[in-house]
């Protein structure tokens, strides 16, 4: 779907956030960029969302890039307008296209997530864990080829989390979206990738990768735990070498 060649992205003052990073994105991967704080992971996601460009490397799509609405981006805060119903929010990039079917369609997505029931409640009557899932379907409701996710779960409660990872992996898979998501936690990593690419303390390089394919694990299976510690170690290797 993408490749990034020798991708190099600095800021004022010389910080270099990424520093020529090379990665392909295939389609229908389920890809994890883990690594510390500050090693340019969510710089990445906004670069391939079209939200900043390069310094310096290129961004090459392979049916060229996509059009207004095929991606989906779900930021670390659920950025829903407060005066606006679940379902209005939902309904905005439908809206912003121009669709008669929008509050259709966004009621739809909302039942996607369970949330059916809450259409038309206002952000401030939601738990952050349903706000999230509204986040989610807004994202999910233009159909995206591509859903970029930063961080989306990482101030909720394990048990929210793990629901709401169990929520995303069915979802893509039905529509069949290819998904970049953003984590600095490795079980999280361990438990959603068919690929890993670890990155390295600013500036953000490519350290190692590992593919793990479609085969989704049990948290409690022991293949699981082999994969934590895989991550563990190759996290552990960053920080020697740092």
């Amino acid at each position: 779907m993408l490749v990034l060649n020798g991708v190099t992205r600095r800021f004022a003052g010389g910080t270099v956030a990424l520093d020529g990073v090379s990665l392909c994105v295939d389609a229908g991967d389920f890809l994890v960029l883990l690594g510390p704080s500050g090693c340019g992971k969510s710089t990445l996601l906004r670069l391939i969302a079209g939200l900043d460009q390069p310094d310096a490397g290129t961004l090459a799509w392979h049916d060229g890039p996509p059009a207004a609405g095929q991606i989906g981006f779900v930021f670390q805060d659920p950025t829903l307008m407060p005066w606006a119903s679940a379902v209005e929010n939902v309904a905005l990039p439908l809206r912003l296209r121009g669709e008669t079917q929008a509050l259709a369609r966004a009621q739809a997505a909302l039942a996607d997530v369970g949330l059916a029931d809450f259409a038309g409640a206002k952000p401030s009557a939601l738990s952050g864990g349903m706000r999230m899932r509204v986040s989610i379907a807004r994202a999910l409701v233009a159909r995206p080829r591509l859903l970029l996710m930063d961080e989306p779960f990482a101030a909720l409660d394990d048990f929210t989390r793990h629901r709401l990872q169990d929520e995303v992996l069915r979802l893509t898979a039905e529509h069949g979206c290819t998904t970049v998501f953003v984590t600095h936690s490795l079980y999280e990593a361990a438990y959603l990738a068919s690929r890993v690419v670890v990155m390295s303390p600013r500036p953000g390089r490519i350290a190692t990768q590992f593919t793990y394919g479609a085969a989704r694990l049990d948290r409690i299976a022991p293949a699981y735990n082999e994969r934590v510690a895989e991550l563990t170690q190759a996290l552990r290797a960053l920080q020697v070498a740092a």
